[in-house]
C-alpha cells in the first residue's frame, strides 16, 4: 500500500477527476501557459465590455493538492473502511462539505472542539492528517489506539519544515516565537512539537511583537508578561531567561513580509540591548522557513494591485488565515469585496461581502459601476478551488451583454502569450 505522506508530491493534478468541485476550464488551461519569464504578470482576459486580471498565482498550492487527493482517494479505495479526519482538511466549507457527503468524518473542528471522542476510534480506522498537520497529544492519542497515522499522514512539507527548523534551534538555546494565530490549528500543532526542545510563545502581530519587544529593553515591566503572553507559550517559558536568545518561525498561511518584519524588529530589539557582537547568537536567521507557495500567492496579488481596476474581488473561506491576508492587501489599494463563492454574488447589484474585520456578512449594493467597461481584478486564497473562482468569473461575465466567446478570449491569450 503506498505511504502517504507530505513527500509525495506529483508533478501534474486533475483533481477533478475526483468530483465535479475541481473541474475547470478556463484556469486549467490558462495555468499551463505560464512561461517562466512571467512568473508574477497577471493574467488578462479582456471580453469587450468587461476585463478580469487575475493572480498569475492563487488558488492551490502543492500541499493542499497533495492532502485533497490524499482525502478522496482514500474514500475510493477504502469503501469498507470508517475513514476520519484529525480536523478540516483546509479552509473551504465546500470541499469540507463534499468529503462529508463520500463518508469522511472529522474528529475535530477548526477551532479544536471534539466532534467525536477519541475513544470511538478502533485500531483498524483510518485517520488521515491534514494539510495543517496535528499536534503530538493528538498524534499520541492514535497511536495509542493503534491508529497508523504515518500511513494517511497527509501535512504539508512546509508546515513540518517549520516544526523541524524549530527543534532544531532550539537544540542550540534559541527560544521559538511563533508569528501565528494562536487558535489556527497549524500554530498549535507547531507550538506542540517546538515546546518539546525549546521555550516558545506566539505573537499575532507587529503590535504584540512590540509589547515583547518593550519587556525585553526593559520598557515595559517584566511582570505584563503574564497578562500579555501567559497564555500563548509553553507552561516552561521563563521570560527573565528565555528571551535572551530568539528565532521567529511562521504559521504558513501568514503575511510572509510581516513574518520578516516581525523578524527584523526583533533583530533590532536584540542590536539595542546587546550590540552588534555575536548579534547571530541573539537572533537566529528564519527565512528558510517561509512558505513559498504563500509567498508567491502574495507577491502575485501585490503585482496584480499594480494594474487598474474599478474593484478586486478575493475568493476564499471565511475563516482561511491566507485568504484574509490577501483581502488585506487589495484593501489598501482598492474598494475589495471578500467572498466564498458565485452563490455570494445574489445578483448584478448585490453583492454578500464578508467583512472579516468584524466578522460579519454585509449586502453590498450597486457594486458594479454603471460604466462602459469595467475591470475586476481575481485572486483567491489557498483553500479554494480553482473551478470556484472560475465560476465567479462566470457569474460576472453574465451581467455583461454583447462580450466576446470564451473559448476566443482565452485562445487569444495563450496564443500572444506563447509566442512572446
Amino acid at each position: 500500500m503506498r505511504k502517504y505522506t507530505s513527500r509525495n508530491f506529483k508533478k501534474e493534478y486533475d483533481l477533478g477527476r475526483y468530483a465535479p468541485l475541481y473541474q475547470n476550464n478556463i484556469f486549467s488551461r490558462l495555468k499551463n501557459t505560464r512561461p517562466p519569464e512571467e512568473r508574477m504578470l497577471p493574467f488578462v482576459l479582456d471580453f469587450g465590455p468587461v476585463e478580469f486580471k487575475v493572480a498569475r498565482h492563487f488558488g492551490f498550492c502543492k500541499g493542499v493538492e497533495n492532502a485533497i487527493e490524499v482525502a478522496y482517494e482514500t474514500l475510493a479505495t477504502h469503501p469498507d473502511s470508517r475513514v476520519f479526519m484529525i480536523s478540516e482538511l483546509i479552509h473551504n466549507s465546500f470541499v469540507n462539505e463534499d468529503l462529508k457527503q463520500r463518508g469522511l468524518r472529522f474528529i475535530k473542528t477548526a477551532k479544536g472542539e471534539q466532534l467525536i471522542p477519541w475513544d470511538v476510534i478502533k485500531e483498524d480506522d483510518i485517520v488521515i492528517t491534514p494539510a495543517f498537520g496535528a499536534t503530538i497529544e493528538d498524534q499520541q492519542e492514535l497511536i495509542s489506539r493503534g491508529v497508523q497515522i504515518q500511513k494517511w499522514n497527509a501535512t504539508c512539507r512546509f508546515v513540518e519544515n517549520v516544526w523541524f527548523r524549530a527543534q532544531e534551534l532550539g537544540s542550540k538555546g534559541y527560544s521559538i516565537i511563533i508569528h501565528g494565530k494562536f487558535k489556527h490549528e497549524e500554530t498549535q500543532g507547531t507550538l506542540s512539537h517546538s515546546r518539546q526542545s525549546a521555550p516558545t510563545l506566539v505573537v499575532k502581530n507587529m503590535k504584540e511583537a512590540i509589547m515583547l519587544g518593550e519587556i525585553i529593553l526593559g520598557k515595559r515591566p517584566v511582570s505584563e508578561f503574564g497578562k500579555l503572553f501567559g497564555n500563548k507559550c509553553s507552561e516552561d517559558f521563563n521570560p527573565l531567561v528565555d528571551l535572551e536568545r530568539l528565532a521567529v518561525v511562521n504559521q504558513t498561511t501568514m503575511l510572509a513580509s510581516e513574518t520578516a518584519e516581525i523578524s527584523d524588529y526583533f533583530k533590532s530589539v536584540m542590536l539595542q540591548k546587546y550590540g552588534l557582537e555575536n548579534i547571530e547568537f541573539r537572533i537566529a536567521n528564519t527565512r528558510d522557513t517561509l512558505c513559498y507557495a504563500t509567498k508567491n500567492n502574495q507577491s502575485a496579488t501585490l503585482r496584480l494591485l499594480e494594474e487598474f481596476a474599478d474593484m478586486a474581488i478575493v475568493i476564499g473561506g471565511r475563516n482561511s488565515s491566507n485568504t484574509s491576508h490577501l483581502v488585506e492587501l487589495c484593501e489598501q489599494k482598492l474598494t475589495t469585496y471578500f467572498i466564498a463563492s458565485e452563490r455570494d454574488i445574489k445578483n448584478s447589484d448585490q453583492i454578500l461581502h464578508y467583512d472579516f474585520h468584524r466578522n460579519e456578512e454585509r449586502h453590498i449594493f450597486n457594486f458594479i459601476p454603471k460604466k462602459d467597461k469595467v475591470t475586476f481584478l481575481l485572486t483567491s486564497g489557498a483553500s479554494c478551488p480553482d473551478a470556484i473562482v472560475e465560476r465567479v468569473l462566470l457569474r460576472l461575465l453574465d451581467f455583461f451583454d454583447n462580450t466576446r466567446p470564451i473559448d476566443e478570449v482565452v485562445r487569444t491569450y495563450s496564443k500572444v502569450r506563447q509566442s512572446v
